[in-house]
């Protein structure tokens, strides 16, 4: 028994010191893990990149305020025109020297300016267009001109 008893006791003693010395190891890589290698804490370094993403989180609010404004600016810009030229004289000479041009934006909205052309003088007119349409009676060049921008 007292073999078994020395025996119990040594394996205790060698126990100790194996974790004792995984103990101090271990704490060995914990600090320098908290301290990491520029000398800052772990504690520090999680607090930077806290800073950080805050940052990033209002520079992309930001970012997306501006995408909207120039969203919005996008669609009122003109974004589809169109001509069709005419000779509004059948049978004169002169060729087709009158136009309808329309100029809208995505959601159909703009102008149509026309010109009709004689030897005498040249008139011009802009009616105003929304949702492809215009409270002013549209001559038939006007309306191609607005279906072929509406096409594209």
């Amino acid at each position: 028994m007292i073999i078994d008893t020395n025996l119990l006791i040594f394996a205790l003693i060698a126990i100790v010191a194996i974790l004792t010395i995984l103990i101090i190891r271990l704490e060995f890589r914990i600090k320098k893990l908290v301290a990491g290698k520029s000398g800052k804490s772990l504690e520090g370094v999680i607090h930077d990149i806290n800073n950080g993403i805050a940052r990033l989180d209002s520079l992309h609010d930001e970012i997306r305020k501006q995408v909207e404004n120039v969203d919005r600016r996008v669609k009122r810009g003109v974004k589809r025109a169109e001509t069709i030229r005419f000779n509004p004289f059948k049978g004169t000479s002169g060729g087709n020297q009158s136009f309808a041009t329309a100029l809208l934006d995505e959601e159909g909205g703009g102008v149509v300016i026309s010109s009709l052309y004689s030897r005498d003088r040249v008139s011009v007119f802009a009616k105003p267009i929304n949702n492809y349409s215009s409270e002013y009676e549209l001559s038939q060049e006007e309306k191609r001109a607005i279906k072929k921008v509406r096409e594209i």
